[in-house]
């Protein structure tokens, strides 16, 4: 357990070592955080302090400690917030006339998960003073989390051979580690790939530990493996291949079709649209033909010319039908149409053209949004509010409930409320007309 009983002040050399760092960062943030290597009861501890400059004053202070074999952390005038970061209070510094909640210079046990930011670690080699950690290879360890490194390499001391053949980004993987320790010929294979994964050309992707073992256990280059890796991915967890790829080829003849979209120079978006059209035409995917054509690109556009035109005859079926549909619903409630002594009259669409046709004059959705749908559905009705001595110019459009008897929409040109003269026709009038006419047509059917 660390006790700040046993916490010494920041030694003059690594304050000098910090702020000489510092000046290179000091106007890239409020506070900037730092970390150094210590010993605290035997133990290699890491110390966390934050750094501020105020009225031309350069200030630093401890705010954090960290065991290497330390569940738990301690800190001081430092408070964790999930979307904000951290902050750090400087009351006692007095750089604030303000104290908050939690600046009272004292020291607290908390989670060290949460309360361990990001800081440049000004020491590494202090680490190489014990014995434990010797050989460690820290001081080539490019990255701030050492504590993490440190507790790894406790456990894999084969980390220290993946930072000596430069792959410090693999050095925390546990995964890779074990495999490491326990297999000869996999070592081998990483010396032979470690310029590759290292990138010193910046010419490749990075690697993950999934691609570097499957690329290895599937005697694959490492950039079979990356494209390997990424089409299985595409195709069975992006939505746009779930249900057209991923439905013909099973995982575990993903290398195959890999291969195959490899040598017929084309893409997995292509190929899902030819497994789209191919599903909508009926063939059956279970065909070597159909599954993998030997000359892609033209099948491709053959299935997808196909597609179109039955696409096409369709829509203009099930259009044909809408149109019918529309049309018999239209005639059933034509008595709701209103064409009394008023200075305005009602009437009700006759077809999806109308809808287009007032959507466009009157510049709002009526002719999109699938109203036509909902009319031919009998969920909701579309009446045109017109000025009796102007009734073939749109002028307002109401959309009509069946089902609670109410006006849902009552809009004008670009969806404006019409004025209090054409509200008063059709709520005071027209819907009580509208109701009591609805209601014949219910009892009559």
């Amino acid at each position: 357990m660390i006790d700040e009983k046993y916490l010494k002040p920041i030694p003059n050399y690594i304050a000098k070592r910090i702020r000489n760092i510092d000046k290179r960062n000091e106007y890239c943030g409020n506070v900037r955080f730092y970390a150094y290597l210590s010993k605290m009861k035997g133990e290699l501890v890491k110390i966390t302090v934050a750094c501020k400059n105020y009225k031309y004053q350069w200030f630093c202070k401890q705010v954090a400690v960290h065991g290497v074999h330390s569940q738990d952390c301690i800190v001081c005038d430092m408070e964790y917030f999930q979307l904000g970061g951290y902050g750090v209070g400087w009351y006692n510094e007095g750089l604030s006339d303000s104290k908050k909640s939690y600046e009272d210079g004292k020291w607290y046990p908390a989670n060290d998960k949460y309360y361990d930011p990001v800081a440049e670690v000004v020491n590494k080699k202090y680490a190489l003073k014990f014995d434990i950690f010797k050989y460690s290879a820290l001081d080539k360890y490019p990255y701030w989390d050492v504590l993490k490194y440190l507790r790894t390499y406790e456990k894999y001391p084969q980390a220290e051979y993946f930072i000596k053949i430069g792959l410090q980004h693999h050095a925390t993987n546990k995964t890779l580690l074990k495999k490491a320790g326990k297999d000869k010929a996999f070592r081998k294979w990483l010396i032979r790939n470690a310029r590759l994964m290292r990138n010193e050309y910046g010419k490749y992707p990075y690697f993950s530990g999934q691609v570097i073992l499957s690329s290895y256990k599937k005697n694959m280059t490492l950039i079979d493996g990356q494209i390997m890796d990424r089409a299985e991915k595409e195709i069975l967890h992006d939505y746009n291949y779930t249900n057209t790829i991923s439905q013909v080829i099973p995982k575990k003849k993903i290398v195959e079709f890999v291969d195959y979209i490899q040598k017929q120079n084309t893409n997995t978006s292509s190929y899902a649209d030819y497994v789209k059209a191919c599903n909508y035409i009926g063939l059956d995917m279970t065909l070597p033909k159909n599954l993998y054509p030997h000359d892609f690109q033209r099948w491709h556009d053959i299935r997808i010319d196909e597609y179109r035109t039955a696409k096409a005859l369709k829509d203009a079926e099930e259009r044909k039908e809408l149109y019918a549909k529309f049309a018999d619903v239209a005639e059933k409630y034509l008595p709701l149409q209103r064409n009394k002594e008023d200075a305005f009259i009602m009437v009700i669409a006759r077809s999806p053209q109308d809808l287009i046709h007032e959507g466009e004059a009157l510049s709002h959705c009526v002719g999109r949004m699938n109203y036509d749908q909902k009319f031919a559905r009998e969920e909701t009705l579309i009446f045109f509010v017109r000025d009796k001595e102007c009734p073939d110019v749109p002028f307002v459009t109401v959309e009509y409930s069946l089902k609670n008897k109410k006006v849902l929409q009552c809009y004008g040109e670009h969806d404006r409320k019409p004025n209090d003269s054409v509200l008063e026709f059709v709520n005071k009038k027209w819907l009580p007309f509208a109701n009591r006419q609805l209601k014949k047509i219910q009892a009559a059917a």
